[in-house]
């Protein structure tokens, strides 16, 4: 089992220096997610090859090890325009995660609630264009269901990621989501079982709570989907429930550390959240789960050697 960091409160932080920052929060592992100077939300990548093997060198020095790429594109619509310029820029960030030497890419089935036949239809034609890119480059795709999307519900998305029935796709549990999934996160993740292979960590306040009114928007009735990524223990998520949940399907994959909204604690935060996760595994999980974890910067998936002008 990992432990890797979103890095997402530290986007201020030039990319380049990111490993070793992310290396002094005490992290051996990092989820590389959209930031504009990298892969940014719905646009092509901005970063070079250049720049891709100058972060696989930097990377290497701080010994950290890159557990996944998360990009989020519009390959579900919700115009057809949109759906291609999607497929264009996810194949562009396959060749990123390739050089990078990383070998997972998690994402979001990214289409509109309000049309979900329609976005699942442009979802698969998608997956049509770019599984097959996916299997022949040895790269994982894992996938959630989130708020505002064609499903946002747990028990759907795990049916939806069985259906594509390919051995390079597998699910994520996002912990803060857990109110908009269902409040079921046990459930959810027994029913996921070995196709569980990621989880997002982090707390949320339940939105439902108080008849609906732990959240007031005007006017009332609208369709907005509100939750948080905060510190464990902040809020409604029963992190125990969660972890004893994955102890129970014999969890060994990766926990990422998804706190947002805390710029100003970016570090502090993510130094207490790598203890607070490490405690939970101590207490559900028999012997040493994180013992088994490669050593930092030597990743458990084979790596491309760099080319011989840009090693370091």
């Amino acid at each position: 089992m990992r432990i890797a960091l979103d890095p997402q409160m530290l986007r201020n932080v030039p990319l380049l220096e990111l490993p070793d920052v992310v290396a002094g929060m005490g992290y051996e592992w990092i989820e590389l997610s959209p930031r504009e100077d990298f892969i940014p939300f719905f646009k092509h990548p901005r970063v070079d090859t250049a720049t891709v093997r100058a972060l696989r060198s930097k990377l290497s020095d701080a010994g950290v090890g890159v557990t996944s790429l998360l990009p989020v594109m519009r390959w579900s619509g919700p115009g057809e325009v949109e759906r291609q310029a999607a497929v264009r820029y996810w194949k562009r960030a396959i060749e990123i995660c390739v050089e990078l030497g990383a070998d997972t890419m998690n994402s979001e089935f990214s289409g509109r609630p309000e049309a979900p036949e329609l976005a699942e239809a442009m979802f698969w034609r998608s997956m049509e264009e770019l599984l097959p890119i996916f299997e022949r480059e040895g790269v994982k795709l894992v996938l959630e269901p989130h708020p505002d999307d064609f499903i946002e519900l747990g028990h759907p998305a795990v049916d939806m990621v069985r259906g594509i029935d390919s051995p390079c796709v597998s699910f994520l549990y996002c912990m803060p989501h857990t109110f908009h999934q269902g409040d079921d996160a046990a459930g959810i993740i027994a029913h996921a079982g070995d196709l569980l292979t990621h989880v997002h960590v982090a707390d949320s306040m339940d939105h439902t709570a108080s008849d609906g009114l732990r959240y007031i928007t005007n006017p009332p009735g609208n369709p907005v989907r509100v939750h948080q990524h905060m510190e464990l223990g902040r809020g409604d998520v029963d992190a125990d429930e969660a972890f004893a949940a994955l102890a129970g399907i014999g969890f060994d994959g990766v926990l990422t550390t998804c706190v947002f909204g805390w710029d100003d604690q970016a570090r502090e935060s993510g130094t207490r959240m790598l203890a607070a996760i490490r405690e939970l595994v101590s207490k559900h999980f028999p012997g040493d789960a994180l013992a088994g974890a490669s050593a930092p910067g030597r990743p458990n998936f084979p790596q491309t050697p760099l080319p011989d002008d840009t090693a370091p």
